[in-house]
């Protein structure tokens, strides 16, 4: 990309600084895959369906057998009876069991990816949403990897699906300051332990839409001698005026899920406005990019995304892909959607990552990929 200006990440930066590489990728999901239809038969079963009004039961029966994206969910449930066992203890208990187990299972593979041992790690960031542990995920998922006690530990919350990329952010700013040689980023999502149902539309849609995964990524100054995965440039936008519209609250002591009709809409004019924002910085042309990494938020979202940033469905098919079998699996989507695209045949060049979520928050960055 001779000629071309990358800027970091703030607004007032204007100098270029050393240079942040994806050189390993990892993920996982429970063992454990449920179709949509058997979701619906055994939601059918349960004693749930009948406090729920007629209305919410068609709109389950709807979502859960039609056309929504989703085929297939990994959900933490050796039997899908666990799901309707819906107390406060109950949930954490999931959440404890499977989240570190799952964030040290993706971060393994990073690591393999990356051809580098646990004792190489300097500093390690997990995000959640799903759940509370203190000490936080990072105590638990160190201990399992076998991280150096000196490791440096950050634990985000609260930043819901779009928590990958100020997570990485985090790692950039690490790696730039010279504080940490290579870095572990982690989101981890046990969506499962945030199950609701009442009659609120928005908590039907989430029950049926969100699955269990986790996502790691290794990051250093240098390449490793594999496939290039450079970390160029980023943005976000906090629009906290539509903050209610799409969010966790606590209620009988549980996670409930607010998420309102307008959020495909609502992601994807503030994902456009990321996107024109950060290439109007770096001084790129939107030709220039050659891959989409988009969060998977659903599939009236992704329609949504295509419209606003005039993509083809060729641009948005690992996308799809990763909705079709996981579901969405919030923050850690994206690790997903970027391990089905380096694993294809995208073209070489500019990619574009884009995360949103809670808040509202939407997030992008721009990757350069040889």
């Amino acid at each position: 990309m001779t000629g071309t200006s990358y800027l970091s990440g703030g607004r007032h930066q204007t100098a270029l600084r050393s240079h942040m590489f994806i050189t390993g990728l990892g993920t996982a999901a429970p063992q454990q895959r449920y179709t949509q239809a058997e979701c619906w038969e055994a939601l059918k079963k349960s004693a749930r369906l009948e406090s729920l009004a007629p209305r919410s039961r068609a709109i389950l029966k709807k979502v859960l057998t039609g056309a929504n994206g989703i085929a297939t969910r990994h959900l933490a449930f050796d039997d899908l009876n666990e799901a309707f066992d819906l107390t406060p203890d109950a949930l954490h208990a999931r959440f404890v069991r499977n989240a570190p187990l799952l964030g040290a299972q993706a971060a393994e593979r990073a690591l393999a990816d990356a051809k580098l041992k646990p004792t190489d790690i300097d500093a390690i960031v997990a995000s959640t949403c799903t759940g509370y542990l203190c000490p936080g995920l990072t105590s638990y998922i160190g201990e399992r990897l076998g991280l150096r006690k000196d490791v440096m530990n950050f634990d985000l919350v609260g930043q819901g699906c779009g928590a990958a990329l100020p997570n990485l952010r985090v790692a950039d700013a690490m790696l730039a300051a010279g504080r940490s040689e290579h870095v572990l980023s982690i989101c981890v999502e046990v969506c499962s332990a945030a199950f609701y149902l009442d009659d609120d539309i928005g908590v039907l849609i989430s029950a049926c839409l969100f699955g269990d995964g986790a996502g790691a990524a290794v990051l250093t100054n240098a390449p490793n001698g594999g496939r290039k995965v450079e970390w160029k440039t980023s943005g976000s936008h906090q629009e906290t005026n539509d903050r209610d519209l799409l969010r966790f609250e606590q209620k009988n002591g549980m996670l409930r899920n607010i998420l309102a009709p307008v959020v495909p809409g609502l992601a994807a004019r503030h994902a456009e406005k990321v996107f024109a924002d950060t290439l109007a910085r770096a001084n790129v042309d939107r030709s220039q990019v050659a891959g989409w990494i988009l969060h998977p938020g659903g599939r009236d979202v992704l329609i949504a995304l295509r419209d606003a940033l005039k993509l083809s469905g060729d641009d948005v098919r690992w996308s799809e892909a990763v909705l079709r079998e996981y579901g969405n699996v919030s923050s850690s989507s994206v690790y997903f959607v970027l391990q089905h695209a380096l694993n294809d045949s995208v073209p070489a060049g500019l990619w574009w990552m884009s995360s949103f979520g809670a808040g509202f928050s939407c997030h992008g960055a721009l990757l350069e990929v040889n």
